[in-house]
C-alpha cells in the first residue's frame, strides 16, 4: 500500500495542535483527521480517535506494525516542514513521477 496523496491543514493558535492531515493510499483509501502534535521532543503524529463512555480515548484506524507508522510518520512530517509559511499543503504523486505540489489555498 502506497501513500498516493497527504493534504495538510495548519491549526492557528499557540496550543500542542499544529495540524490536520488527510492521507489517501493507493488513490482508494482515505484518512482524515490524522493530528500533528508538538511534543517534549519535537512534533509526532496522533491517529484519528474517539473518545469512549468512560472516558477514554480509542484510535480508529492506525498502523498495525512500527515499520509502516514509521514510514507514515516520516512522509507525514516531511510535507508539514515542507509546508513553511503557508496554510495548506497537498503533496500528490501521479503515477511514477514523485513530484510534490504545494498549494496555498488547498484546504
Amino acid at each position: 500500500m502506497q501513500i498516493t496523496d497527504i493534504r495538510i491543514r495548519r491549526v492557528s493558535g499557540e496550543g500542542k495542535l499544529k495540524a490536520y492531515v488527510t492521507v489517501t493510499f493507493d488513490d482508494c483509501f482515505v484518512i482524515h483527521n490524522v493530528k500533528i502534535i508538538e511534543g517534549k521532543s519535537g512534533v509526532f503524529i496522533a491517529m484519528p480517535s474517539r473518545k469512549t463512555k468512560t472516558g477514554e480515548y480509542k484510535d480508529v484506524a492506525h498502523p498495525i506494525n512500527s515499520d509502516f507508522r514509521t514510514e507514515l510518520q516520516a512522509r507525514i512530517l516531511e510535507a508539514y516542514e515542507a509546508l513553511g509559511d503557508e496554510d495548506s499543503y497537498a503533496d500528490e504523486q501521479g503515477e511514477g513521477s514523485g513530484d510534490e505540489q504545494t498549494s496555498a489555498g488547498d484546504a
